[in-house]
Protein backbone atom coordinates (compact mmCIF):
# COMPACT_ATOMS: atom_id res chain seq x y z
CA UNK A 1 0.00 0.00 0.00
CA UNK A 2 1.42 3.37 -1.06
CA UNK A 3 1.04 6.25 1.37
CA UNK A 4 1.07 9.66 -0.32
CA UNK A 5 2.87 12.31 1.67
CA UNK A 6 0.84 15.46 2.21
CA UNK A 7 1.87 18.22 -0.18
CA UNK A 8 0.87 21.89 0.05
CA UNK A 9 1.26 24.59 -2.58
CA UNK A 10 2.10 28.03 -1.22
CA UNK A 11 0.32 30.63 -3.33
CA UNK A 12 2.49 33.56 -2.29
CA UNK A 13 6.03 34.91 -2.29
CA UNK A 14 8.59 36.60 -0.05
CA UNK A 15 8.83 36.26 3.70
CA UNK A 16 5.34 34.84 4.22
CA UNK A 17 6.00 32.08 1.69
CA UNK A 18 9.20 31.21 3.56
CA UNK A 19 7.32 31.24 6.87
CA UNK A 20 4.68 28.85 5.54
CA UNK A 21 7.21 26.54 3.85
CA UNK A 22 9.07 26.13 7.15
CA UNK A 23 5.85 25.18 8.95
CA UNK A 24 4.98 22.69 6.21
CA UNK A 25 8.40 21.05 6.45
CA UNK A 26 8.26 20.85 10.25
CA UNK A 27 5.00 18.91 9.92
CA UNK A 28 6.80 16.42 7.68
CA UNK A 29 4.91 17.53 4.57
CA UNK A 30 6.23 18.72 1.20
CA UNK A 31 6.00 22.33 0.01
CA UNK A 32 5.44 23.51 -3.55
CA UNK A 33 6.45 27.09 -4.38
CA UNK A 34 5.21 29.18 -7.26
CA UNK A 35 7.00 32.16 -8.78
CA UNK A 36 7.09 34.73 -11.52
CA UNK A 37 10.22 35.39 -13.56
CA UNK A 38 11.32 38.47 -11.50
CA UNK A 39 11.41 36.15 -8.46
CA UNK A 40 13.56 33.49 -10.15
CA UNK A 41 16.35 33.94 -7.56
CA UNK A 42 14.06 34.30 -4.58
CA UNK A 43 14.77 32.31 -1.44
CA UNK A 44 11.28 30.85 -1.13
CA UNK A 45 11.64 28.78 -4.28
CA UNK A 46 14.99 27.41 -3.09
CA UNK A 47 13.55 26.26 0.24
CA UNK A 48 10.55 24.42 -1.24
CA UNK A 49 10.67 20.79 -2.37
CA UNK A 50 9.69 21.91 -5.87
CA UNK A 51 8.78 25.14 -7.62
CA UNK A 52 6.54 26.01 -10.55
CA UNK A 53 7.17 28.98 -12.84
CA UNK A 54 3.82 30.65 -13.51
CA UNK A 55 4.96 33.19 -16.09
CA UNK A 56 6.76 36.45 -16.67
CA UNK A 57 4.55 38.53 -14.34
CA UNK A 58 4.96 40.85 -12.63
CA UNK A 59 2.01 40.27 -10.28
CA UNK A 60 -0.47 39.12 -12.89
CA UNK A 61 0.64 35.49 -12.67
CA UNK A 62 0.59 35.49 -8.86
CA UNK A 63 -3.06 36.57 -9.26
CA UNK A 64 -3.92 34.01 -11.96
CA UNK A 65 -6.26 31.58 -10.21
CA UNK A 66 -6.40 29.10 -13.10
CA UNK A 67 -2.61 28.84 -13.30
CA UNK A 68 -2.27 28.31 -9.57
CA UNK A 69 -4.94 25.59 -9.52
CA UNK A 70 -3.23 23.82 -12.45
CA UNK A 71 0.14 24.04 -10.67
CA UNK A 72 -1.36 22.40 -7.58
CA UNK A 73 -2.95 19.63 -9.63
CA UNK A 74 0.17 19.03 -11.72
CA UNK A 75 2.39 18.63 -8.65
CA UNK A 76 -0.07 16.46 -6.73
CA UNK A 77 -0.68 19.00 -3.95
CA UNK A 78 -3.73 18.34 -1.80
CA UNK A 79 -3.96 21.86 -0.36
CA UNK A 80 -3.17 25.50 -1.06
CA UNK A 81 -2.04 28.05 1.51
CA UNK A 82 -2.67 31.61 0.28
CA UNK A 83 -0.57 33.47 2.89
CA UNK A 84 -1.64 37.11 3.06
CA UNK A 85 -2.18 39.65 0.30
CA UNK A 86 -2.59 38.51 -3.31
CA UNK A 87 -5.52 36.04 -3.26
CA UNK A 88 -5.73 35.36 0.47
CA UNK A 89 -9.09 37.09 0.95
CA UNK A 90 -10.55 36.36 -2.48
CA UNK A 91 -13.65 34.17 -2.09
CA UNK A 92 -13.48 33.22 -5.76
CA UNK A 93 -10.03 31.69 -5.23
CA UNK A 94 -11.25 29.70 -2.23
CA UNK A 95 -14.29 28.53 -4.24
CA UNK A 96 -12.10 27.41 -7.16
CA UNK A 97 -9.98 25.41 -4.71
CA UNK A 98 -13.06 23.82 -3.19
CA UNK A 99 -14.50 22.96 -6.63
CA UNK A 100 -11.17 21.44 -7.68
CA UNK A 101 -11.12 19.19 -4.61
CA UNK A 102 -8.23 21.12 -3.04
CA UNK A 103 -8.11 22.12 0.61
CA UNK A 104 -8.03 25.89 0.97
CA UNK A 105 -6.07 26.70 4.13
CA UNK A 106 -8.39 29.31 5.55
CA UNK A 107 -12.12 29.71 6.11
CA UNK A 108 -14.74 28.65 3.58
CA UNK A 109 -15.39 30.71 0.45
CA UNK A 110 -18.82 31.68 1.83
CA UNK A 111 -17.35 33.02 5.06
CA UNK A 112 -14.69 34.96 3.12
CA UNK A 113 -17.39 36.45 0.89
CA UNK A 114 -19.62 37.39 3.85
CA UNK A 115 -16.83 38.99 5.87
CA UNK A 116 -15.15 40.58 2.85
CA UNK A 117 -18.32 42.57 2.25
CA UNK A 118 -18.14 45.07 5.11
CA UNK A 119 -21.87 45.81 5.00
CA UNK A 120 -22.82 42.11 5.18
CA UNK A 121 -20.29 41.62 7.99
CA UNK A 122 -21.87 44.48 9.94
CA UNK A 123 -25.31 42.92 9.48
CA UNK A 124 -24.07 39.57 10.82
CA UNK A 125 -22.49 41.21 13.85
CA UNK A 126 -25.53 43.42 14.53
CA UNK A 127 -27.79 40.36 14.57
CA UNK A 128 -25.62 38.84 17.33
CA UNK A 129 -25.34 41.97 19.49
CA UNK A 130 -21.71 42.81 18.67
CA UNK A 131 -21.04 46.52 19.39
CA UNK A 132 -20.31 48.51 16.24
CA UNK A 133 -19.62 52.06 15.10
CA UNK A 134 -22.81 53.59 13.59
CA UNK A 135 -22.84 53.07 9.83
CA UNK A 136 -24.98 52.79 6.70
CA UNK A 137 -25.82 50.10 4.20
CA UNK A 138 -24.33 50.43 0.71
CA UNK A 139 -24.94 53.94 -0.58
CA UNK A 140 -27.10 53.91 -3.74
CA UNK A 141 -25.70 55.32 -6.96
CA UNK A 142 -26.61 58.86 -8.01
CA UNK A 143 -28.46 61.58 -6.08
CA UNK A 144 -30.08 59.10 -3.69
CA UNK A 145 -26.64 58.02 -2.46
CA UNK A 146 -25.68 61.63 -1.83
CA UNK A 147 -28.93 62.27 0.06
CA UNK A 148 -28.46 59.16 2.25
CA UNK A 149 -24.85 60.13 2.98
CA UNK A 150 -25.76 63.69 3.97
CA UNK A 151 -28.62 62.45 6.15
CA UNK A 152 -26.29 60.07 8.02
CA UNK A 153 -23.70 62.82 8.56
CA UNK A 154 -26.41 65.18 9.80
CA UNK A 155 -27.59 62.57 12.30
CA UNK A 156 -24.18 61.56 13.69
CA UNK A 157 -22.07 64.62 12.88
CA UNK A 158 -18.84 65.10 10.98
CA UNK A 159 -16.24 63.73 10.54
CA UNK A 160 -17.36 60.48 8.92
CA UNK A 161 -15.50 57.84 6.93
CA UNK A 162 -16.32 56.73 3.40
CA UNK A 163 -15.28 53.08 3.05
CA UNK A 164 -15.13 50.62 0.19
CA UNK A 165 -17.59 47.82 0.89
CA UNK A 166 -15.06 45.27 -0.41
CA UNK A 167 -12.12 47.09 1.21
CA UNK A 168 -9.18 45.79 3.16
CA UNK A 169 -5.55 46.50 4.01
CA UNK A 170 -6.27 50.15 4.77
CA UNK A 171 -7.34 50.86 1.18
CA UNK A 172 -10.56 52.47 0.00
CA UNK A 173 -10.96 54.77 3.01
CA UNK A 174 -11.56 58.53 2.85
CA UNK A 175 -12.30 60.97 5.66
CA UNK A 176 -15.11 63.49 5.10
CA UNK A 177 -15.32 66.64 7.25
CA UNK A 178 -18.07 68.67 5.58
CA UNK A 179 -21.06 68.59 3.24
CA UNK A 180 -19.00 69.92 0.34
CA UNK A 181 -16.35 67.27 0.91
CA UNK A 182 -19.10 64.63 0.76
CA UNK A 183 -20.03 65.75 -2.75
CA UNK A 184 -16.36 65.86 -3.74
CA UNK A 185 -15.26 62.60 -2.15
CA UNK A 186 -18.11 60.24 -3.06
CA UNK A 187 -17.18 59.84 -6.76
CA UNK A 188 -13.48 59.63 -5.88
CA UNK A 189 -14.14 56.94 -3.27
CA UNK A 190 -16.20 54.94 -5.77
CA UNK A 191 -13.48 55.18 -8.39
CA UNK A 192 -10.81 54.08 -5.90
CA UNK A 193 -12.96 51.16 -4.74
CA UNK A 194 -13.53 50.04 -8.32
CA UNK A 195 -9.82 50.26 -9.14
CA UNK A 196 -8.72 48.41 -6.00
CA UNK A 197 -11.48 45.81 -5.60
CA UNK A 198 -13.40 45.75 -8.89
CA UNK A 199 -16.44 46.91 -6.92
CA UNK A 200 -17.45 50.57 -6.57
CA UNK A 201 -19.78 50.02 -3.60
CA UNK A 202 -19.16 52.31 -0.65
CA UNK A 203 -20.76 52.94 2.71
CA UNK A 204 -20.35 55.40 5.60
CA UNK A 205 -19.25 55.00 9.19
CA UNK A 206 -19.03 57.55 11.96
CA UNK A 207 -15.35 58.36 12.46
CA UNK A 208 -13.98 57.39 15.86
CA UNK A 209 -11.40 60.10 16.51
CA UNK A 210 -7.93 58.99 17.60
CA UNK A 211 -8.90 55.50 18.72
CA UNK A 212 -6.72 52.64 19.81
CA UNK A 213 -6.71 49.81 17.27
CA UNK A 214 -6.87 46.45 19.02
CA UNK A 215 -7.18 43.05 17.38
CA UNK A 216 -7.70 39.52 18.66
CA UNK A 217 -6.16 36.39 17.15
CA UNK A 218 -8.63 33.51 17.02
CA UNK A 219 -8.40 29.81 16.12
CA UNK A 220 -11.47 27.72 15.26
CA UNK A 221 -11.75 24.06 14.30
CA UNK A 222 -14.50 22.22 12.41
CA UNK A 223 -15.98 20.75 15.58
CA UNK A 224 -17.33 23.88 17.25
CA UNK A 225 -14.31 24.96 19.31
CA UNK A 226 -13.17 28.59 18.99
CA UNK A 227 -10.34 30.04 21.08
CA UNK A 228 -8.60 33.39 21.31
CA UNK A 229 -4.84 33.95 21.68
CA UNK A 230 -5.11 37.36 23.30
CA UNK A 231 -4.80 40.87 21.93
CA UNK A 232 -2.48 42.86 19.70
CA UNK A 233 -2.09 46.64 19.50
CA UNK A 234 -1.84 48.02 15.96
CA UNK A 235 -2.44 51.68 16.75
CA UNK A 236 0.76 53.07 15.21
CA UNK A 237 -0.25 53.43 11.58
CA UNK A 238 0.37 55.42 8.46
CA UNK A 239 -2.67 56.10 6.27
CA UNK A 240 -4.63 53.31 7.96
CA UNK A 241 -1.82 50.81 7.36
CA UNK A 242 0.01 49.30 10.32
CA UNK A 243 3.68 50.08 10.93
CA UNK A 244 4.34 48.63 14.40
CA UNK A 245 2.52 45.72 16.04
CA UNK A 246 2.59 44.94 19.74
CA UNK A 247 1.25 42.08 21.85
CA UNK A 248 -0.61 42.30 24.08
CA UNK A 249 -2.50 45.57 23.71
CA UNK A 250 -1.15 48.46 25.78
CA UNK A 251 -4.66 49.46 26.94
CA UNK A 252 -4.37 49.56 30.72
CA UNK A 253 -7.77 47.98 31.42
CA UNK A 254 -7.39 44.18 31.67
CA UNK A 255 -11.12 43.64 32.21
CA UNK A 256 -11.94 45.54 29.02
CA UNK A 257 -9.41 43.54 27.00
CA UNK A 258 -10.81 40.30 28.38
CA UNK A 259 -14.30 41.38 27.35
CA UNK A 260 -13.02 42.23 23.86
CA UNK A 261 -11.44 38.77 23.58
CA UNK A 262 -14.74 37.09 24.49
CA UNK A 263 -16.54 39.32 21.97
CA UNK A 264 -14.04 38.27 19.29
CA UNK A 265 -14.86 34.60 19.91
CA UNK A 266 -18.57 35.44 19.77
CA UNK A 267 -18.06 37.32 16.47
CA UNK A 268 -16.15 34.41 14.92
CA UNK A 269 -18.86 31.95 15.91
CA UNK A 270 -21.54 34.28 14.54
CA UNK A 271 -19.81 34.19 11.15
CA UNK A 272 -19.35 30.39 11.18
CA UNK A 273 -15.60 30.93 11.12
CA UNK A 274 -13.02 28.13 10.94
CA UNK A 275 -9.20 28.22 10.81
CA UNK A 276 -7.09 31.21 11.97
CA UNK A 277 -8.39 34.75 11.75
CA UNK A 278 -8.23 38.17 13.33
CA UNK A 279 -11.12 40.15 14.78
CA UNK A 280 -10.37 43.88 14.82
CA UNK A 281 -11.78 46.54 17.14
CA UNK A 282 -11.50 50.27 17.80
CA UNK A 283 -11.48 51.67 21.34
CA UNK A 284 -12.50 55.30 21.72
CA UNK A 285 -11.22 57.80 24.27
CA UNK A 286 -14.00 56.84 26.70
CA UNK A 287 -13.02 53.15 26.46
CA UNK A 288 -16.05 52.13 24.43
CA UNK A 289 -15.10 49.45 21.93
CA UNK A 290 -16.52 48.72 18.47
CA UNK A 291 -16.24 45.83 16.03
CA UNK A 292 -14.33 46.82 12.90
CA UNK A 293 -13.83 43.71 10.75
CA UNK A 294 -12.61 40.12 10.64
CA UNK A 295 -9.51 39.47 8.56
CA UNK A 296 -9.89 36.03 7.02
CA UNK A 297 -6.19 35.16 6.73
CA UNK A 298 -2.91 35.02 8.56
CA UNK A 299 -1.80 38.54 9.51
CA UNK A 300 1.60 40.10 8.90
CA UNK A 301 1.76 40.66 12.66
CA UNK A 302 1.03 37.08 13.75
CA UNK A 303 4.63 36.80 14.98
CA UNK A 304 4.03 38.90 18.11
CA UNK A 305 1.25 36.58 19.23
CA UNK A 306 3.42 33.55 18.57
CA UNK A 307 6.22 35.06 20.66
CA UNK A 308 4.07 35.65 23.75
CA UNK A 309 2.01 32.43 23.54
CA UNK A 310 4.52 29.92 22.13
CA UNK A 311 1.84 28.76 19.66
CA UNK A 312 2.76 28.27 15.99
CA UNK A 313 -0.26 29.84 14.30
CA UNK A 314 0.67 28.75 10.76
CA UNK A 315 1.12 25.16 11.91
CA UNK A 316 -2.32 25.34 13.53
CA UNK A 317 -3.79 26.73 10.30
CA UNK A 318 -2.57 23.71 8.36
CA UNK A 319 -3.72 21.19 10.96
CA UNK A 320 -7.17 22.78 11.21
CA UNK A 321 -7.55 22.82 7.41
CA UNK A 322 -6.79 19.08 7.27
CA UNK A 323 -9.59 18.48 9.77
CA UNK A 324 -7.64 18.08 13.00
CA UNK A 325 -9.40 19.30 16.16
CA UNK A 326 -7.87 22.00 18.33
CA UNK A 327 -5.75 20.29 20.95
CA UNK A 328 -5.88 23.29 23.29
CA UNK A 329 -8.33 24.67 25.82
CA UNK A 330 -8.70 28.38 26.55
CA UNK A 331 -7.03 27.98 29.94
CA UNK A 332 -3.97 26.43 28.25
CA UNK A 333 -3.22 29.72 26.50
CA UNK A 334 -1.18 31.87 28.86
CA UNK A 335 0.54 34.82 27.17
CA UNK A 336 3.81 35.87 28.79
CA UNK A 337 5.49 39.24 28.51
CA UNK A 338 5.43 41.60 25.55
CA UNK A 339 6.46 41.48 21.90
CA UNK A 340 7.06 44.18 19.27
CA UNK A 341 7.20 43.65 15.50
CA UNK A 342 8.80 46.20 13.17
CA UNK A 343 8.52 46.02 9.40
CA UNK A 344 11.97 46.85 8.06
CA UNK A 345 11.16 48.19 4.61
CA UNK A 346 13.34 49.53 1.82
CA UNK A 347 11.67 52.93 2.04
CA UNK A 348 12.60 56.52 2.82
CA UNK A 349 10.33 57.76 5.65
CA UNK A 350 11.55 61.34 5.10
CA UNK A 351 10.31 61.20 1.51
CA UNK A 352 6.75 60.01 2.15
CA UNK A 353 8.04 56.44 2.55
CA UNK A 354 9.14 56.31 -1.06
CA UNK A 355 10.19 52.73 -1.99
CA UNK A 356 13.83 52.05 -2.82
CA UNK A 357 13.12 49.40 -5.46
CA UNK A 358 15.95 48.47 -7.82
CA UNK A 359 18.74 49.11 -5.32
CA UNK A 360 21.14 46.46 -4.08
CA UNK A 361 21.88 45.55 -0.48
CA UNK A 362 25.65 46.01 -0.32
CA UNK A 363 26.05 44.95 3.30
CA UNK A 364 23.62 43.10 5.54
CA UNK A 365 24.26 42.49 9.21
CA UNK A 366 21.32 41.36 11.28
CA UNK A 367 20.86 41.54 15.05
CA UNK A 368 20.36 38.45 17.17
CA UNK A 369 20.33 37.19 20.72
CA UNK A 370 17.77 36.12 23.26
CA UNK A 371 14.15 36.91 22.36
CA UNK A 372 14.88 38.06 18.80
CA UNK A 373 13.15 36.71 15.67
CA UNK A 374 13.73 37.70 12.04
CA UNK A 375 11.40 36.78 9.17
CA UNK A 376 12.66 38.03 5.84
CA UNK A 377 14.07 37.58 2.37
CA UNK A 378 16.98 40.03 2.41
CA UNK A 379 20.65 39.03 2.27
CA UNK A 380 23.93 40.62 1.25
CA UNK A 381 23.82 41.27 -2.49
CA UNK A 382 20.02 41.14 -2.57
CA UNK A 383 18.52 43.17 -5.42
CA UNK A 384 15.34 44.84 -4.21
CA UNK A 385 12.54 44.19 -6.73
CA UNK A 386 10.86 47.22 -8.24
CA UNK A 387 7.65 45.32 -8.93
CA UNK A 388 6.75 43.91 -5.48
CA UNK A 389 6.37 45.31 -1.99
CA UNK A 390 9.31 46.88 -0.17
CA UNK A 391 9.36 44.62 2.91
CA UNK A 392 12.86 43.29 3.59
CA UNK A 393 12.52 41.66 6.99
CA UNK A 394 10.16 41.63 9.95
CA UNK A 395 11.98 41.97 13.25
CA UNK A 396 10.12 40.71 16.31
CA UNK A 397 11.47 40.98 19.84
CA UNK A 398 10.11 39.49 23.07
CA UNK A 399 10.70 40.45 26.69
CA UNK A 400 9.08 39.67 30.03
CA UNK A 401 8.39 43.34 30.79
CA UNK A 402 7.56 46.24 28.49
CA UNK A 403 10.78 48.06 29.40
CA UNK A 404 12.85 44.97 28.66
CA UNK A 405 11.11 44.57 25.30
CA UNK A 406 11.64 48.21 24.28
CA UNK A 407 15.29 48.10 25.35
CA UNK A 408 15.83 44.88 23.37
CA UNK A 409 14.17 46.47 20.35
CA UNK A 410 16.41 49.53 20.65
CA UNK A 411 19.55 47.38 20.93
CA UNK A 412 18.55 45.35 17.86
CA UNK A 413 17.96 48.46 15.77
CA UNK A 414 21.38 49.79 16.79
CA UNK A 415 22.94 46.50 15.66
CA UNK A 416 20.98 46.25 12.39
CA UNK A 417 22.97 47.21 9.27
CA UNK A 418 21.45 47.34 5.80
CA UNK A 419 23.76 49.33 3.55
CA UNK A 420 22.69 50.36 0.07
CA UNK A 421 19.03 51.36 0.14
CA UNK A 422 17.41 53.74 2.58
CA UNK A 423 15.35 51.81 5.14
CA UNK A 424 12.92 52.45 7.97
CA UNK A 425 15.55 51.55 10.62
CA UNK A 426 16.51 55.13 11.66
CA UNK A 427 12.84 56.12 11.75
CA UNK A 428 12.09 53.26 14.14
CA UNK A 429 15.12 54.25 16.24
CA UNK A 430 13.44 57.61 16.80
CA UNK A 431 10.22 55.88 17.86
CA UNK A 432 11.78 53.53 20.42
CA UNK A 433 13.50 56.52 22.04
CA UNK A 434 10.35 58.69 22.11
CA UNK A 435 8.85 59.15 25.63
CA UNK A 436 5.19 58.46 24.74
CA UNK A 437 6.12 55.21 23.03
CA UNK A 438 8.29 54.17 25.97
CA UNK A 439 5.33 54.92 28.26
CA UNK A 440 2.97 52.87 26.04
CA UNK A 441 0.93 56.00 25.35
CA UNK A 442 -0.16 55.99 21.71
CA UNK A 443 -3.20 55.77 19.46
CA UNK A 444 -3.84 56.02 15.71
CA UNK A 445 -2.90 59.72 15.71
CA UNK A 446 0.62 58.96 17.01
CA UNK A 447 2.56 59.84 13.84
CA UNK A 448 0.53 63.01 13.23
CA UNK A 449 1.07 64.22 16.80
CA UNK A 450 4.78 63.36 16.80
CA UNK A 451 6.19 64.95 13.60
CA UNK A 452 9.67 65.05 15.16
CA UNK A 453 9.96 61.31 14.44
CA UNK A 454 10.65 62.17 10.80
CA UNK A 455 13.64 64.35 11.68
CA UNK A 456 16.84 62.41 12.10
CA UNK A 457 20.42 62.75 10.95
CA UNK A 458 21.28 59.38 9.49
CA UNK A 459 25.01 60.06 9.85
CA UNK A 460 24.68 60.41 13.63
CA UNK A 461 23.20 56.99 14.37
CA UNK A 462 25.56 54.10 15.04
CA UNK A 463 23.91 51.99 12.35
CA UNK A 464 24.09 54.71 9.75
CA UNK A 465 27.73 55.51 10.54
CA UNK A 466 28.62 51.84 10.16
CA UNK A 467 26.50 51.51 7.04
CA UNK A 468 28.21 54.50 5.47
CA UNK A 469 31.67 53.25 6.48
CA UNK A 470 31.08 49.76 5.09
CA UNK A 471 29.51 51.15 1.92
CA UNK A 472 32.61 53.29 1.33
CA UNK A 473 34.86 50.27 1.84
CA UNK A 474 32.74 48.26 -0.58
CA UNK A 475 32.88 51.07 -3.14
CA UNK A 476 36.68 51.40 -2.91
CA UNK A 477 37.15 47.63 -3.14
CA UNK A 478 35.25 47.51 -6.40
CA UNK A 479 36.56 50.84 -7.72
CA UNK A 480 40.36 50.68 -7.27
CA UNK A 481 40.95 54.00 -9.06
CA UNK A 482 38.72 56.00 -6.73
CA UNK A 483 40.43 58.43 -4.37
Amino acid sequence: MTITKKKILVANRGEIAIRIIRAIQELGYEAVAIYEKPDARSLHIRLAHEAVLLGNGPRRDYLNIAKIIRAAQATGAQAIHPGYGFLAENPLFAKYCEDAGLIFIGPSSKVIADLGNKVVARQIMASHGIPMVPGTANLPQGPQGEEDALAFAAQYGYPVMLKATAGGGGRGIRRVDSEQQMFDQLPIARAEALAAFNDDSVYLEKLVLNPKHVEVQILADHYGKTLHLGTRDCSIQRRNQKLIEIAPSMVSKPELLEEICHTAVKAARAAGYTNAGTVEFLIDQNYNYYFMEINTRIQVEHTVTEMITGIDIVRKQIQLAFGEPLDLEQEDIRPRGHAIELRINAEDPKNNFMPEGGKQVLVYRSPGGFGVRLDGIVHQGYQIPEVYDSLLVKMTVHGFTWDETVNRCRRCLQNFVIAGPKTTIPFYMNIVEEPDFIAGNFDTSYLETHPQLFYYDEDKSDVSKLSKFITEIHYRKHNPFSS
